[in-house]
């Protein structure tokens, strides 16, 4: 009796490179809007005295940094060299995933011990919303071509925009709740939480458990217990 092989072969050489292109070109705006929003978030937290728009522009630091360590290893023409990098690049993203939960629980802690209260800040409130708007975009985006390319760098790359996302929500919401009912409990409790899903995420690039790389060789799903159709283990955060 013949057995049901599911067969993955992975991008071919020409499919391969549109993907990297398209990578290095998301990578490339994730860098140019993130630096923008740096710049806009600490100046309007200085402004206000807002230790989370202050925090928020910080994290846009640590994107920046994880954006640039994709750019990085897709830089490169050649596909051997790409995936030599992959291990480094990942190490990178983790430490700025870790780094960016040090820092949001240090703030939280700050904020809920009482140490300084920020003013109102429209233009954050206006930041905040439209980082929001963006960011789940340039995420999914992302997300899909690291998925078909199999980089695991690219899509760890991707939670971190995506991370960007849930912290814009969080400074939204705790902006919005400061200047219109004066609870500034609100933004550090989320923010703590926010830094449990940094360090978790972190966590998994370090092990390089960001993404599946697709298999260059044939994958027997009935002789092999292990891995699914798409060749992913079980548990790989990435899949499916």
């Amino acid at each position: 009796m013949l057995l049901m092989t599911a067969i993955s072969l992975g991008p071919s050489p020409a499919r391969r490179d549109a993907l990297t292109r398209r990578i290095r070109l998301l990578v490339a705006a994730t860098i140019t809007y993130n630096v923008i929003e740096a710049v806009i978030a600490i100046a309007a937290g200085t402004a206000a005295s807002s230790t989370a728009l202050i925090g928020f522009g910080l994290d846009s630091v640590i994107e920046v940094s994880s954006a640039a360590a994709v750019a990085w290893q897709f830089s490169a023409r050649e596909h051997a060299v790409r995936e030599a990098r992959e291990k480094t690049t990942l190490r990178i993203i983790a430490v700025s995933f870790f780094a960016l939960a040090a820092y949001v629980t240090v703030d939280a802690v700050r904020a809920l011990t009482g140490m300084g209260e920020a003013e109102r800040s429209v233009p954050g409130i206006v930041l905040a919303a439209l980082s929001l708007a963006i960011m789940p975009f340039l995420s999914a985006a992302q997300r899909k071509a690291g998925l078909e390319l199999g980089s695991a760098s690219a899509v760890a790359d991707s939670k971190q925009t995506l991370l960007c996302t849930y912290l814009s929500a969080v400074l939204l919401i705790g902006l919005v709740l400061n200047a219109t009912l004066g609870w500034s409990w609100a933004d550090p409790i989320a923010a703590l939480v926010i830094a449990a899903i940094a360090t978790k995420e972190g966590r998994d690039a370090w092990q390089g458990k960001g993404c599946c790389a697709t298999p260059a060789m044939p994958v027997d799903t009935k002789t092999n217990a292990d891995t699914d159709a798409c060749g992913c283990s079980p548990g790989c955060s990435c899949c499916g």
